[in-house]
Protein backbone atom coordinates (compact mmCIF):
# COMPACT_ATOMS: atom_id res chain seq x y z
CA UNK A 1 0.00 0.00 0.00
CA UNK A 2 1.17 3.42 -0.66
CA UNK A 3 -0.40 6.37 0.78
CA UNK A 4 -1.49 8.94 -1.77
CA UNK A 5 -2.86 11.81 -1.19
CA UNK A 6 -5.21 13.65 1.57
CA UNK A 7 -8.21 15.45 -0.66
CA UNK A 8 -9.98 18.53 0.89
CA UNK A 9 -13.63 19.35 -0.25
CA UNK A 10 -14.53 22.76 -0.65
CA UNK A 11 -17.25 25.37 -1.87
CA UNK A 12 -14.54 27.19 -3.85
CA UNK A 13 -11.99 25.03 -5.51
CA UNK A 14 -10.35 28.19 -6.83
CA UNK A 15 -9.27 30.06 -3.85
CA UNK A 16 -8.44 27.13 -1.81
CA UNK A 17 -5.87 25.91 -4.41
CA UNK A 18 -4.87 29.82 -4.51
CA UNK A 19 -4.23 29.55 -1.33
CA UNK A 20 -2.22 26.87 -1.23
CA UNK A 21 -0.08 27.56 -4.33
CA UNK A 22 0.61 30.90 -2.92
CA UNK A 23 1.35 29.37 0.83
CA UNK A 24 3.40 26.38 -0.26
CA UNK A 25 5.02 27.64 -3.75
CA UNK A 26 3.72 24.40 -5.43
CA UNK A 27 1.51 24.73 -8.41
CA UNK A 28 -1.83 22.86 -8.94
CA UNK A 29 -2.27 20.65 -12.00
CA UNK A 30 -6.09 21.32 -12.53
CA UNK A 31 -7.86 18.39 -14.04
CA UNK A 32 -10.98 20.10 -13.84
CA UNK A 33 -12.72 23.17 -12.92
CA UNK A 34 -13.80 20.75 -9.90
CA UNK A 35 -10.75 19.08 -8.68
CA UNK A 36 -6.91 19.96 -8.64
CA UNK A 37 -3.49 18.92 -6.85
CA UNK A 38 -0.66 20.33 -5.65
CA UNK A 39 1.59 17.38 -5.91
CA UNK A 40 4.97 17.42 -3.67
CA UNK A 41 7.46 14.41 -3.56
CA UNK A 42 5.89 12.78 -0.28
CA UNK A 43 2.33 13.14 -1.06
CA UNK A 44 -0.43 15.28 -2.89
CA UNK A 45 -2.74 17.62 -1.68
CA UNK A 46 -5.94 17.31 -3.70
CA UNK A 47 -8.72 19.77 -3.27
CA UNK A 48 -12.42 19.20 -4.66
CA UNK A 49 -15.46 20.45 -5.17
CA UNK A 50 -18.37 19.58 -3.20
CA UNK A 51 -19.84 18.64 -6.45
CA UNK A 52 -17.61 15.73 -6.84
CA UNK A 53 -19.31 14.56 -3.55
CA UNK A 54 -22.18 12.88 -5.16
CA UNK A 55 -19.61 10.64 -7.26
CA UNK A 56 -18.47 8.76 -4.38
CA UNK A 57 -21.24 9.12 -1.74
CA UNK A 58 -23.96 12.00 -1.40
CA UNK A 59 -23.52 13.83 1.56
CA UNK A 60 -20.75 11.89 3.02
CA UNK A 61 -18.41 14.65 3.24
CA UNK A 62 -19.16 18.94 4.20
CA UNK A 63 -16.50 21.77 3.08
CA UNK A 64 -15.20 23.87 5.59
CA UNK A 65 -16.31 20.96 8.17
CA UNK A 66 -12.91 20.13 9.51
CA UNK A 67 -12.26 19.63 13.15
CA UNK A 68 -9.73 16.54 13.38
CA UNK A 69 -7.05 16.45 10.68
CA UNK A 70 -4.22 18.91 10.32
CA UNK A 71 -2.62 19.07 7.25
CA UNK A 72 1.31 18.87 7.51
CA UNK A 73 4.31 20.12 4.90
CA UNK A 74 7.91 19.77 5.98
CA UNK A 75 9.69 23.40 4.87
CA UNK A 76 13.46 24.05 5.03
CA UNK A 77 13.28 26.80 7.41
CA UNK A 78 9.80 27.57 9.37
CA UNK A 79 10.84 31.10 10.83
CA UNK A 80 11.68 32.81 6.96
CA UNK A 81 8.20 30.66 5.85
CA UNK A 82 6.00 32.62 8.73
CA UNK A 83 7.42 35.50 7.78
CA UNK A 84 6.62 35.26 3.94
CA UNK A 85 3.17 34.08 5.23
CA UNK A 86 2.42 37.16 7.36
CA UNK A 87 -0.15 39.29 5.59
CA UNK A 88 -1.44 36.65 3.82
CA UNK A 89 -2.63 34.34 6.59
CA UNK A 90 -5.24 35.79 8.40
CA UNK A 91 -5.88 33.01 10.94
CA UNK A 92 -2.83 32.05 12.72
CA UNK A 93 -3.32 29.31 15.71
CA UNK A 94 0.29 29.60 16.76
CA UNK A 95 3.33 31.63 16.02
CA UNK A 96 6.55 29.37 15.26
CA UNK A 97 7.09 26.86 17.90
CA UNK A 98 9.74 24.24 18.80
CA UNK A 99 7.58 20.91 20.09
CA UNK A 100 8.61 18.33 22.55
CA UNK A 101 9.41 15.68 19.48
CA UNK A 102 11.62 18.02 17.74
CA UNK A 103 9.97 19.71 15.13
CA UNK A 104 9.44 23.63 14.94
CA UNK A 105 5.61 24.21 13.83
CA UNK A 106 3.29 26.98 12.28
CA UNK A 107 -0.38 26.28 12.71
CA UNK A 108 -2.71 28.76 11.14
CA UNK A 109 -5.85 27.47 9.18
CA UNK A 110 -6.63 27.69 5.64
CA UNK A 111 -9.82 29.97 4.31
CA UNK A 112 -11.90 26.78 5.15
CA UNK A 113 -10.98 26.82 8.42
CA UNK A 114 -9.06 23.51 8.05
CA UNK A 115 -5.95 23.46 10.45
CA UNK A 116 -2.04 23.52 8.42
CA UNK A 117 0.90 22.86 9.60
CA UNK A 118 4.23 23.92 8.35
CA UNK A 119 7.10 22.10 10.10
CA UNK A 120 10.99 21.95 10.35
CA UNK A 121 13.12 19.44 12.16
CA UNK A 122 15.73 20.96 14.74
CA UNK A 123 17.06 18.32 17.04
CA UNK A 124 19.19 15.26 15.37
CA UNK A 125 16.24 12.59 15.98
CA UNK A 126 14.08 14.89 14.26
CA UNK A 127 16.21 15.39 11.20
CA UNK A 128 17.40 12.38 11.02
CA UNK A 129 13.45 10.72 10.96
CA UNK A 130 13.42 13.42 8.13
CA UNK A 131 15.92 13.04 6.57
CA UNK A 132 15.54 13.49 2.45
Amino acid sequence: MDFVSIRVITGDVARLVAFYEKATGVSAAWATEDFAELRTPGATLAIASTRTVPLFAPGSSRPADNHSVIIEFLVDDVDRVYENLTGFVSDFVNEPTTMPWGNRSLLFRDPDGNLVNFFTPVTQAAMEKFAR
